[in-house]
């Protein structure tokens, strides 16, 4: 009887979304943004002790992409990748730095917010969803306010001079993180957006799970640290590959495995990431039930995402900074009217939210846009999709993932290739396989044909990709 009332919603919810376009009537966005998410959530599978209840239910109800990845594995450049529509390798946005607005080549670029406030859209946004702010995006931006980080740090053993490197159970209460106060702000602002004339594009964004990853007792209890299972690893992982793989994916501000390891750190770690997630999800709960409160959700588009993902002892590696599964994959989840619902298991990036909220919201097309719209895959989830994902690590550095296979290409010409269907933790890298000499040639023609240099600014400068000087040294 649930499954058939659930039917129902899905067959509403999509009779008015078609009615809303066909009236005229813009469907509303709630844009929601989880910063260094990996897949360790409940419905994607990525960890057996996620708990993700509110996240999952969003999926179940719209439609799950569980094998979307961002365009950069870098907090900024997969910000701008996603919010302006263009591939890193065509801005020239690979790092932390610059600011888009402040480069030649992007300061005059439409961000998909200023898109929908030109076609009748009231914008407001509070947290993080721009690396930064930019404010010609928006009508309204909330000031961030609540705690986010001590001087003192939790994990007393590492003493490295990045400070956001540190992890472990606060007593803060919730109530006066910075998250929490921005999933209240949204949570009290909905009621108010939805009785507006305007059609609204909310966005919201929370810092955590980024480092410095914290959760108060609360969440560290549903985690209990001596139950705690960690990812598997396997010891000769990186033997396959090449020395210009293997620097530059080191974060010379993360901890190294070994360190984890031998500082019995991998565990407190491990839980903290989980708590924190819970902690967010518990925030987008909140967000959802005042949604559902203020009337408006039948008429509101949730999308959901993470900017990349995120390892934690996966591939012996910590942070993101690479071109595996682990810092590619990534959370996006569109439910509301208009989409019936649906598990999809095809490659898709970030880059195409922006034309898949155009078309799904009934606007002009954006000619310049390099995404593609996935609304196709709204209505049927399972239809074929030949477009594979590409995400790129500063320039000639990039990576494609198809259904079932992910190839690497590097600048220096080293190559990896991974099948998923037998080789899901990229342990086996299948490169110098002569049988796969034809697939990795049809791979590589999705390659970018331009990759524009770094734009100046860029902080970089630590990464083989600009200096030699730590090659060979990997610690």
């Amino acid at each position: 009887m649930r499954v058939f009332s659930l039917r129902i919603i899905c067959l509403l919810l999509v009779a008015a979304g078609s009615s809303l376009v066909s009236a005229g009537q813009k469907p509303n966005i709630l844009f929601i943004a989880i910063d260094d998410l990996n897949d360790w959530v409940g419905c994607l599978g990525g960890h057996p002790q996620a708990k993700t209840p509110n996240i999952d239910a969003l999926a179940a109800r719209g439609v799950n992409f569980t094998n979307a990845h961002c365009q950069a594995p870098i907090c900024n450049c997969s910000r701008v990748s996603m919010l302006l529509g263009k591939l890193p390798s065509t801005t020239g946005m690979y790092f932390l730095a610059p600011d888009f607005r402040k480069a030649d080549r992007t300061k005059d670029e439409e961000t998909v917010f200023q898109f929908f406030r030109r076609h009748g859209y009231y914008a407001s946004t509070r947290g993080k969803v721009f690396h930064g702010q930019d404010p010609a995006s928006f009508d309204h931006i909330e000031p961030v306010s609540g705690w986010r980080q001590d001087k003192t740090r939790l994990a007393k053993k590492w003493r490295k001079a990045n400070a956001l490197w540190d992890w472990g159970q606060v007593n803060i209460p919730d109530e006066e993180q910075v998250d929490y106060k921005t999933a209240q702000w949204a949570a009290d602002k909905l009621p108010t957006l939805a009785s507006q004339e305007k059609p609204f594009f909310l966005a919201v964004g929370f810092s955590l799970p980024h480092v410095p990853i914290y959760a108060s007792k609360k969440w560290c209890d549903l985690h209990p640290l001596d139950g705690i299972q960690l990812p598997a690893t396997l010891a000769t992982d990186r033997d396959d590959l090449s020395e210009y793989s293997r620097q530059l994916t080191i974060n010379p501000t993360a901890p190294r495995q070994e360190w984890m390891v031998e500082n019995d750190e991998w565990k407190p770690a491990v839980q903290a990431y989980l708590a924190s997630s819970s902690f967010v999800d518990s925030l987008i709960g909140t967000m959802l039930d005042s949604l559902h409160k203020s009337g408006a959700a039948d008429r509101t588009i949730v999308v959901l995402w993470s900017d990349h993902g995120f390892h934690l002892g996966e591939k012996l590696r910590w942070a993101k900074r690479s071109l595996w599964e682990e810092s590619t994959r990534v959370p996006l989840i569109f439910a509301g009217p208009g989409i019936p619902g649906g598990t999809c298991s095809r490659a898709v990036g970030l880059i195409d939210v922006f034309p898949t909220l155009a078309e799904h919201c009934g606007l002009p097309d954006k000619s310049d846009l390099e995404g593609r719209s996935l609304s196709p895959l709204l209505k049927d989830p399972t239809q074929r999709w030949e477009r594979p994902a590409l995400t790129t690590f500063g320039p000639n550095n990039h990576a494609v993932r198809t259904d079932h296979w992910r190839y690497i290409r590097y600048s220096d010409g080293s190559e990896e290739l991974y099948d998923h269907r037998t080789d899901p933790d990229e342990w086996n890298n299948v490169a110098s396989d002569p049988q796969h000499v034809a697939l990795i040639a049809s791979l590589k023609a999705w390659l970018p044909t331009t990759n524009v240099p770094p734009l100046p600014g860029s902080r970089g400068a630590d990464s083989p990709l600009y200096s030699d000087s730590r090659q060979g040294r990997e610690k």
